[in-house]
């Protein structure tokens, strides 16, 4: 099984697909608890002081590696087979960690998304997991590339199958879970 996620502040959508792209499983994963501020640097940090907002992503941070955390294993237990890997949405290999520095122009719209996927990828190497990282502009083409013929079935079907919700986001998870099948299995799509 292959996760695919499509995140947004506090939370994501994720889908569950088989080594034939089957939706073995769709849901709203909480990536933060409730309550908790769901975007530190850009939204409620802005009027705090770099140490205060240092102390402010550090909480929020650690709320966020609970409730994936438990959500990754509800996710996992509900699965007739193992989990592989996850698909996120890439970022840059040389993202700043220092806080005060993604409190800057450049870095601050980005910083709260990042670390959500850093939690989601720390999370799924603890639990053995390959992660892949996929460009969101791209992977449903690349995708639909790689399936040919089978490509509107495969990436819409689901939603004529299983119903409502089924909209970009979940293609765009789909799709990632079949680009990774193709980066692990060497073509064979």
């Amino acid at each position: 099984m292959r996760v695919g996620i499509a995140h947004h502040f506090g939370w994501a959508v994720a889908v569950t697909a088989s080594a034939d792209h089957r939706v073995a499983d769709r849901r709203r994963i909480e990536l933060v608890e409730p309550g908790v501020p769901t975007a530190p640097i850009h939204h409620e940090g802005k009027r705090l002081d770099d140490a205060a907002a240092s102390r402010l992503v550090a909480r929020v941070r650690a709320s966020a590696e609970r409730a994936t955390s438990a959500a990754l294993d509800e996710l996992a237990a509900a699965l007739d087979g193992p989990i592989v890997s996850m698909s996120l949405r890439a970022w840059p290999p040389d993202f700043p960690a220092d806080i005060a520095v993604q409190r800057r122009v450049q870095h601050e719209a980005r910083a709260d998304s990042i670390m959500y996927r850093q939690v989601l990828a720390e999370l799924a190497h603890a639990r053995g997991w390959t992660v892949h990282l996929y460009d969101a502009r791209t992977v449903e083409r690349q995708a639909a590339t790689l399936l040919a013929e089978r490509a509107g079935e495969v990436l819409h079907g689901p939603r004529a199958v299983l119903g409502p919700p089924w909209a970009k986001d979940h293609r765009m998870a789909l799709a990632a879970t079949i680009v990774a099948a193709e980066l692990r299995d060497g073509g064979k799509v």
